[in-house]
């Protein structure tokens, strides 16, 4: 038997080398703290919120893959201090007695991204929509102002 297993909280694989092993579990270094399960459920749903964030000429776009979730679950708010928060809540699926659950990799819970948005952002016009469990928030920009220019006729 090896030293390796119980390093990493006692991995029951019969091969611990084996990165296909559907056995193969997952060291967790939160499992014998004190914490209750809605916490450690809440993590997991908040790694999962995950964000891309690109800028346009015209605006920043934010798109968040939310599976599963209805756009009535999830709530889009912009705070002071130009910052974008995106909130939500993955219920858990309900559990028949009669039913054997072989893995369960899907997360649940409440999941929160925040933003600090720079300052070309125009808050009052931020739009989101949702679409196929994909979350589209649009904040435009404001238009860079050139600065006006002008020339001084130099005399002598």
């Amino acid at each position: 038997m090896s030293i390796v297993p119980s390093l990493f909280g006692g991995c029951r694989s019969s091969s611990i080398f084996d990165p296909f092993s559907s056995t193969l579990d997952m060291w967790d270094p939160f499992r014998d703290f004190p914490i209750s399960s809605d916490v450690s459920r809440e993590t997991s749903a908040l790694v999962n919120a995950r964000v891309d964030w690109k800028e346009t000429p015209e605006a920043h776009v934010f798109k968040a893959d939310l599976p599963g979730i209805k756009k009535e679950e999830v709530k889009v708010e912009v705070e002071d201090g130009r910052v974008l928060q995106i909130t939500g809540e993955r219920n858990v699926e309900k559990e028949d007695k009669n039913d054997t659950w072989h893995r369960v990799e899907r997360s649940s819970g409440k999941f929160t991204r925040r933003f600090r948005l720079p300052e070309n952002a125009k808050m009052e016009e931020v739009k989101a929509a949702m679409e196929n469990g994909v979350l589209t928030i649009t904040v435009p920009k404001e238009e860079v102002k050139k600065p006006d220019v002008k020339s001084i006729q130099i005399s002598g």
